[in-house]
């Protein structure tokens, strides 16, 4: 498709966020209460529907209450349909299943959500606060002088937007931090999933269990989630080590009922009607994580391992910590602020990778498997590995 340039029709903005997940539907929300002129862009989101795609990523655990109530933002959390999160049961280290409930959290139960509902209250949420949006794709990012300029490629026309600071919110995709800076990836894993929402013809029972599932295998792991639109099913493991009947329906079912506590789950539901969908999942640090008029945040930051449970919190947070950072940086105390959100970033870093080491550690059935093997013999922390 030919396209041609255009100049904006919509003036100049302060901030541009590129990505409309929780990071930059937060990012944006912070800077448009503070009275900035924020636009909000994202290629697949809808404003404030629920007609984006299905996305991995659908647990809420209980820490991110806070955030979301300092926000005023847990009202949404509760008036839509999302489900209550009642613990994990894990088999991990140990064929028998253990039980870690949420009923003891001083704040409540986790939710596991309608990811497109949630992004969509959120962005729903900056918008009321004065934020504009746009569907549209950035195509490239450079810096002119004192001003960022940004082209996004919307409906075959490329536009020309101008403004003082951009934060990349795209995810792991980084699409302006990437060029700017360097990734460091902490391993090969990936993630190959499923949504299962139809029940078989002559199943009566029902699926109520609202605990997630953790099962560790030889080759990896596999975890599976009761959320409002079905049964989420993933499996972990490297991309070299992943077998290729898990790219069929039938395939992947097939591998999933080999494991020992995983698989009763499934009973019921018939195979998924696509293949399953694959994802990155090995965690990916952006270094630096900002620099002169762009800051990076959410997953294109610093994004983890599934394992932790602690992705849409961690975005929760950087977005709402960019969204300070960039209003700083537009008062004048640019060094100062990019400091002390760079440090932000580190002490997160930190305590993952000391998590993520500790619990990977505690699986020692299986050591001469290549996937157990490499996560015994080989550093944790992101920075070995160029992404």
């Amino acid at each position: 498709m030919n396209t041609r340039t255009a100049p904006s029709t919509g003036g100049r903005f302060e901030v541009v966020v590129a990505g409309g997940g929780p990071a930059g539907a937060v990012a944006a929300l912070v800077l448009a209460r503070t009275g900035r002129r924020v636009l909000l862009v994202d290629d697949h989101a809808d404003p404030s529907g629920t007609t984006a795609r299905f996305t991995i990523g659908e647990t809420l655990p209980p820490a991110a209450r806070p955030l979301l109530y300092d926000l005023g933002l847990w009202p949404h959390v509760t008036a839509d349909r999302h489900l209550r999160s009642t613990g994990i049961l894990a088999s991990w280290g140990s064929p028998e299943l253990y039980d870690r409930s949420d009923v003891l959290d001083p704040n409540g139960h986790g939710r596991h959500l309608d990811r497109a509902r949630f992004d969509a209250s959120l962005r729903s949420a900056a918008l009321a606060a004065g934020a504009e949006f746009r569907r549209a794709t950035v195509v490239r990012h450079h810096t002119r002088g004192s001003e960022q300029q940004i082209l996004l490629r919307r409906e075959g026309t490329v536009e020309e937007l101008l403004c003082d600071w951009v934060v990349d919110a795209t995810g792991r995709r980084c699409n302006i931090g990437r060029r700017r800076a360097a990734r460091h990836r902490q391993d090969r894993l990936v993630a190959a999933y499923a949504l299962l929402d139809r029940r078989m013809p002559h199943d009566r029972g029902t699926d109520e269990d609202l605990r997630t599932l953790v099962e560790a295998v030889p080759g990896g792991w596999w975890y599976t989630v009761r959320i409002p639109t079905g049964r989420l099913v993933a499996h972990l493991t490297d991309t070299d080590l992943a077998p290729p009947a898990l790219r069929t329906p039938t395939g992947f079912l097939a591998h999933a009922a080999r494991t020992l506590h995983l698989r009763t789950r499934l009973e019921g539901y018939a195979p998924p009607p696509a293949a399953p969908r694959w994802t990155a999942a090995h965690g990916l640090r952006l270094s630096p994580p900002a620099g002169a008029g762009w800051l990076a945040t959410g997953d294109a930051a610093l994004a983890f391992d599934p394992l932790s449970s602690q992705g849409i919190l961690t975005a929760l947070h950087t977005g709402a910590h960019a969204g300070r950072t960039v209003d700083l940086c537009l008062r004048g105390t640019v060094t100062e602020a990019l400091t002390e959100y760079t440090a932000f970033l580190d002490g997160i870093a930190d305590a993952y990778l000391g998590h993520h080491a500790y619990y990977y550690a505690q699986e020692r059935r299986w050591p001469t498997h290549h996937f157990w093997k490499r996560r015994a013999n080989s550093s944790t922390a992101p920075g070995q590995r160029p992404a």
